[in-house]
């Protein structure tokens, strides 16, 4: 009896664990968008990131080696940019984009084509002076359709290299589950 009870406890366990676990997104390539009303923030927080992947192994490129400087984001749904975008490699897009500046943020149950997505508008810019922590969002896009979405928070921030270094340091972490 008791053998059958040890035997069943595993099984339970192994089931749990099993299910437990995340497909893997297999991030090999990326375009970086930055989602932000200031160019400075969204050429920042570009070139961060496309720098970071660069680093770690994935393939990136920012979204203004593609679009020209003012463009509506939307645009890289265009036919024509889609075949530019895949002609250099690229078929997974990483939005990025500032979701507010407190701890208290929870993922995005919706689960929004790409091109709603694109259309978000943010107020937030990198950083603020009177703030201490940053949270950021981001959704990966493969073939228009969600594959991935987290939230970065960046706690003790006092300027805006600060913020894009602490988000190196802690997309650095969760880079290996993706």
């Amino acid at each position: 009896m008791k053998n059958r009870i040890i035997i069943f406890a595993l099984l339970l366990l192994a089931t749990a664990s099993w299910a437990q676990k995340k497909e893997s997104i297999n991030l090999t390539n990326a375009l970086i968008v930055g989602q932000f009303e200031k160019e400075d923030d969204r050429y920042n927080l570009e070139v961060a990131l496309t720098e970071f992947f660069n680093e770690n192994g994935v393939k990136a490129i920012p979204s203004l080696n593609v679009l020209k400087q003012g463009s509506d984001l939307r645009m890289l749904l265009l036919d024509t940019l889609e075949e530019v975008v895949s002609k250099k490699g690229i078929d997974t897009y990483l939005l990025c984009s500032v979701r507010g500046y407190d701890r208290r943020f929870k993922k995005a149950s919706s689960t929004n084509d790409m091109e709603t997505a694109l259309g978000y508008g943010t107020l937030f810019s990198l950083y603020r002076a009177e703030v201490v922590s940053v949270t950021f969002e981001i959704f990966i896009y493969r073939n228009n359709q969600l594959v991935f979405s987290d939230l970065v928070r960046c706690g003790n921030v006092s300027t805006k290299e600060k913020v894009l270094i602490r988000l190196k340091k802690k997309l650095a972490k969760r880079i290996r589950k993706w």
